[in-house]
């Protein structure tokens, strides 16, 4: 999991004072029930901050003693109950074990403050089968406690190397994907990221007076403290959370060397992302003039006049008629002979209407080399330089296929499968890869399994077209080559879309997040009332004692509902993901089908592929799904009893699709085997990958950056 939920199910995110509420909360609960836990910060302020909070209220639940307390680093207090670590070797002291000597990073709980010292602990790796954390049976005296810091919270440098339980992250949104790896890596049950949306540095744009913050905060603690549900503070947007989080998975704090920097430079020079920027600006405007003269030429007089700047739609969707193989004059002709223009106040935009609606989805062709289209440009200059960037767009294209045939890229082997040894086969490989890197290069997808990602919309025509030349450069990659059949089969095909998602289960997938992270939530909150009502009778108030009892059980019921409703989601879930490894290669015969009967008939106006899935819950139906402590529990909706009536049906289903086999010609041979064999599931990667292979720089770029480097060393 990439981040805490609230009990709506809903992406974890807030203001810097909730969030670290949230995660001291967490860490206490999680604490409290014996889990290993650890929780991470990226900065020092921050890890003092969350640990100065966590034993304050361990100090307040009876956990740790208020004193006696000594000093140590930081100028933090630590008595007895206090979990410490320690920041340096220490080779005098066995810690707990025979011949085991105190090593920096060593967590240790104080078990008392005498005036040699104090006498820990150490902890020992969690107990595998229950994830309790553990300690050494023998104490032993830590007299250099100065070099020790509360050990609640701990930077990522720490936490490297730990394997815990659970695992705790709070991110303010500054730091990169390498501390987020192991903020999120460390629990072997539980990674949760509690994201700070607002930096606490941001200016106020409202100048009106308010209250402080602290002051709802306060009031929301106390009232939580006292057995009463404090209301829920409003979290922020999910999509300001996942922004944040994308954003910090973006950042790559890796350090180069001077060398590595330079080659990475002089390989990204001639990049097609910044080639096609400069290509599309050169060609642009002589593209659109040839249009703006084909317009002149086929509207009647009375209408030729300069276009608005809406004419760059009809631009648009004449430049995917001509990425098709239609004659964009033929068919803007036709557009304008459909019916009058009278009354038209737009006339660019109203014949890009008609004409979108005339051809419908079209799929281009293969564009071929850049070199190829190059075009009239008035200015020789300028078309020698269009000429010029067309080629070395063509040979960057040439060179990733050569580097993807040289290292093997996981991402081509993945699609095309291994490097051929045959000399034609392997230039043949490299064609087909290059392909497929021109389009990752121009579109910026990056993913290491997926080649090419999803369509790109219309509104982008040479980057749909690079697209879709890598589509057909992946080949058939299961099943048959629906490029040989005919249009009856193709039509077949297509039509079984509907049929194969008209079975599908319910999606619950929202569902059975927002499920489970409310009986989490829940089974968190019981363990703190209880802790507070342990707490309250020990300082003999027994009225909040009692209300923190009824919290508790509240709590305990709301869990146990949540986590039978998650049960029956989890079970639906399973049964769809059966449903998508039975019918993936249907479907995607069906949508390859659709592919190639569009490209074979750019102008037949085909009905988009529809999906026969039963609709997603409504916003009433999954509200019945937010229960609320001290309120009467609502009976279960119908709705989830209906879902076990359907996984019935589905398994019997289910059952007699996989029992259906190919007869032979011969009845004494037997079955060729299953109708529908399931689909094979991806192969999971491993979490450190290697450093990625760069590119080979240009041997043009090389030279011109070596004749660079010599004209220097003649200047000095």
């Amino acid at each position: 999991m990439l981040a805490e939920y609230d009990q709506h199910g809903r992406i974890r995110g807030g203001k810097p004072e909730q969030m670290m509420d949230a995660a001291v909360a967490d860490y206490l609960a999680l604490t409290l029930e014996g889990t290993d836990t650890l929780l991470m910060a990226a900065g020092h302020a921050l890890r003092r901050e969350l640990s100065r909070r966590v034993r304050e209220d361990l100090i307040r639940l009876g956990i740790v003693q208020p004193g006696p307390a000594v000093r140590i680093a930081d100028g933090a207090t630590a008595s007895a109950g206090d979990l410490i670590i320690c920041t340096r070797n220490d080779r005098t002291v066995q810690a707990g074990e025979p011949g085991r000597a105190l090593a920096n990073g060593d967590l240790l709980r104080i078990e008392a403050v005498t005036p040699q010292g104090l006498v820990v602990r150490r902890a020992l790796d969690a107990d595998p089968a229950t994830g309790q954390r553990r300690w050494t049976d023998q104490h032993f005296l830590f007299a250099n406690y100065k070099n020790s810091e509360l050990g609640y919270a701990v930077t990522d440098h720490v936490a490297q190397g730990r394997t815990v339980t659970a695992g705790l992250g709070v991110l303010t949104g500054t730091e990169d994907r390498q501390h987020a790896y192991v903020a999120l890596t460390r629990g072997t049950s539980i990674n949760l990221a509690y994201v700070f949306t607002l930096s606490a540095k941001r200016a106020d744009p409202v100048p009106d007076p308010r209250p402080a913050p602290e002051l709802d905060r306060y009031d929301h603690t106390h009232t939580e403290r006292a057995g009463t549900p404090a209301p829920a503070i409003p979290p922020a947007p999910p999509d300001d959370a996942l922004a944040v989080l994308a954003a910090v998975l973006d950042r790559d704090g890796q350090l180069l060397s001077a060398a590595q920097d330079r080659h990475r430079a002089l390989a990204d020079a001639d990049h097609l992302a910044i080639l096609n920027a400069i290509w599309t600006a050169e060609t642009s405007q002589a593209r659109e003039q040839r249009y703006w003269d084909l317009l002149l030429t086929h509207l009647p007089p009375g209408y030729r006049r300069e276009p608005g700047h809406q004419a760059r739609w009809l631009w648009r969707t004449m430049r995917a008629a001509e990425l098709a193989g239609l004659d964009a004059g033929q068919a803007l002709a036709a557009a304008i002979a459909e019916r009058d223009l009278a009354g038209a106040r737009d006339v660019p935009a109203v014949l890009d209407n008609r004409l979108r609606h005339r051809l419908g989805v079209v799929v281009p062709l293969p564009a071929g080399p850049w070199s190829s289209q190059v075009p009239a440009i008035a200015d020789p200059e300028r078309r020698a330089y269009a000429a010029e960037i067309a080629a070395m767009m063509d040979a960057r294209k040439d060179r990733i296929g050569e580097h993807a045939a040289s290292h093997a890229l996981p991402w081509v082997v993945s699609a095309l499968g291994p490097v051929p040894a045959h000399p034609l086969d392997r230039l043949d490989w490299q064609r087909r890869a290059s392909s497929l890197g021109a389009w990752r290069e121009l579109s910026g997808h990056d993913h290491p399994a997926d080649p090419i990602g999803p369509e790109p919309v219309a509104g982008a025509p040479d980057l749909r077209a690079a697209w879709h030349e890598a589509l057909a450069a992946l080949g058939p990659a299961d099943g048959p080559d629906v490029r040989g059949m005919p249009d009856g089969t193709l039509l077949h095909l297509r039509d079984t879309y509907p049929l194969e998602t008209a079975w599908a289960p319910q999606w619950v997938g929202d569902e059975l997040r927002q499920v489970r992270a409310a009986a989490r939530h829940a089974r968190l909150a019981a363990i703190r009332a209880a802790a507070e009502a342990q707490a309250a009778q020990r300082r003999g108030q027994q009225e909040q004692a009692s209300q923190q009892q009824e919290l508790a059980a509240s709590c305990q019921v709301l869990h146990d509902i949540y986590t039978e409703r998650e049960t029956v989601f989890a079970a639906v879930m399973a049964d769809r993901a059966d449903w998508d490894a039975a019918t993936r290669a249907q479907r995607h015969q069906a949508v390859a089908a659709d592919a190639e009967l569009r490209r074979r008939h750019p102008a037949r106006p085909y009905p988009p592929l529809r999906s026969a899935e039963p609709p997603r819950l409504t916003g009433g139906q999954r509200a019945e799904l937010t229960l609320t402590t001290g309120e009467q529990i609502r009976e279960t909706g119908q709705w989830i009893k209906d879902l076990a009536a359907q996984r019935r049906a589905f398994a019997q289903r289910l059952a007699d699709r996989q029992s259906l086999t190919i007869p032979s010609e011969d009845p004494d041979y037997g079955d060729l085997g299953q109708a529908f064999p399931p689909w094979p599931a991806p192969a999971r990667n491993a979490i450190l990958q290697p450093p990625k292979p760069e590119i080979q720089p240009s041997a043009r770029l090389l030279e011109r950056a070596l004749d660079h480097n010599l004209d220097m060393e003649a200047a000095d």
